[in-house]
């Protein structure tokens, strides 16, 4: 069952917190040794968490789900080490605002779920778990493929450049990334501080709602089945970086398209202006700046125990002036008021997700190139599954709006998600 449905039951005591807690332990149990999702897990503590939960009242929205956290954010009774060896064993005394407020809705937090090396590019051990020899994406690992593997059905994840999109994406779950601070950032270990944004993984848009409303406190988020469909108008956008996409994705994006025009929805094509060109390398500017001001303490205090790869990607940063960081960020702006004038004629942009299926090997974790400028944007974004591509790995699209738009852009992603289900590209 989907986190939606089990929220029901739980709420009806239908089925106890503990009994749904068991059955995850006995998946992760079952698959942990091939996919390798989880940096601590503590049974016993979750196990007390949910027979609190079944002894008492309702706590709130997420009553007795379990939720899996992803390492770069603190918790109170567990370590945080953020993907590192430097932080090993290392145990914060406060939770992150947003894993507080998940456990004041109720959750049940599992365990910490596996991050690349402080949410860059350096991989753990993670694998997919449709094909343990292919990456599971990045940097959101261990909470992708826990939720895609059915080990728990929410986990939180992170996004600078592409951390919530395309895991997901590889993983053939829901993301959502919110728009930017929609879930609070304290307590979580800051990368790129004009680009971080924390959002839910899931497996239907209405558990990212359900979920995002828990951790944010948003309850205007949740989708209510009493309400009327959206149906959105929809701008169909290839955007400037079609050529890097593989012949998988871009039949998913226009397979999914034609499957919307079938049911109804009028689908415009959409140009993103030519100053979009340069975006994603805007994007990639500030956040390596912004990476070497956010890691000062770890590159000036533990270079060696940085990887080779973590130590390129500083270096990188330390080489970006402050006329070329300053004019990227006028850019991000720029193009930040040329996307509203877009949005008058729509709600939604349908856009490719990532460049193709999962890649083989699990020394990197994928190509963030067609998430970067929506993450510069602010705006909501969210990956819908489409199927499978010729390798037998998940394809999806993914819907993008404007900033601050989310109570609408969630309903609209739904009516997209229903009219997608049952659909494969290959």
């Amino acid at each position: 069952m989907n986190a939606t449905t089990l929220a029901y039951r739980l709420h009806q005591r239908d089925i106890r917190a503990e009994s749904l807690l068991r059955d995850c332990l006995a998946r992760i149990d079952a698959r942990e040794p091939v996919v390798h999702a989880w940096a601590w897990l503590d049974r016993d503590a979750a196990l007390a968490q949910a027979r609190l939960l079944d002894d008492g009242p309702v706590r709130g929205v997420l009553h007795g789900l379990p939720v899996g956290v992803k390492d770069i954010m603190d918790t109170c009774d567990m370590p945080t080490a953020y993907g590192s060896p430097i932080y090993a064993g290392h145990r914060p005394t406060l939770d992150a605002a947003s894993v507080a407020l998940t456990r004041a809705a109720g959750a049940v937090i599992l365990g910490k779920t596996v991050t690349t090396e402080f949410a860059v590019f350096h991989p753990g051990p993670t694998t997919n778990p449709h094909h343990p020899g292919h990456t599971p994406g990045g940097s959101s690992s261990g909470s992708a493929a826990a939720v895609a593997d059915r080990m728990v059905p929410l986990a939180f994840a992170t996004q600078t450049g592409g951390s919530i999109i395309r895991p997901a994406a590889y993983c053939g779950v829901v993301g959502y990334k919110p728009s930017f601070n929609t879930l609070p950032r304290a307590g979580v270990k800051p990368l790129a501080d004009s680009l971080d944004t924390i959002g839910p993984l899931a497996r239907s848009v209405a558990d990212a709602a359900l979920f995002a409303a828990g951790a944010s406190g948003y309850h205007d988020l949740i989708l209510r089945n009493d309400e009327a469909p959206v149906r959105p108008r929809v701008g169909l956008c290839q955007t400037w970086e079609w050529e890097q996409c593989e012949p998988a994705q871009q039949q998913a994006l226009l397979g999914s398209a034609r499957q919307l025009s079938r049911a109804g929805l009028a689908l415009t094509p959409l140009t993103l202006p030519q100053s979009f060109v340069h975006l994603a390398d805007a994007q990639m500017t500030v956040m390596l700046r912004q990476q070497f001001q956010s890691l000062s303490f770890e590159r000036l205090h533990h270079w060696q125990e940085l990887s080779a790869n973590l130590r390129d990607i500083l270096e990188r940063g330390a080489q970006i002036s402050d006329a070329s960081y300053w004019s990227a960020m006028r850019l991000i702006q720029q193009c930040k008021g040329q996307l509203r004038d877009l949005f008058r004629d729509v709600d939604l942009l349908l856009v490719p997700s990532v460049t193709g299926e999962a890649p083989e090997g699990l020394r990197h974790t994928g190509n963030p190139i067609m998430n970067r400028i929506w993450t510069a944007l602010h705006g909501p974004a969210l990956t819908l599954p489409v199927g499978t591509g010729p390798k037998g790995l998940p394809t999806a699209v993914t819907v993008v709006g404007m900033e601050g738009s989310d109570i609408h852009f969630l309903k609209a992603a739904q009516t997209l998600e229903t009219m997608l289900e049952h659909t494969n590209y290959a």
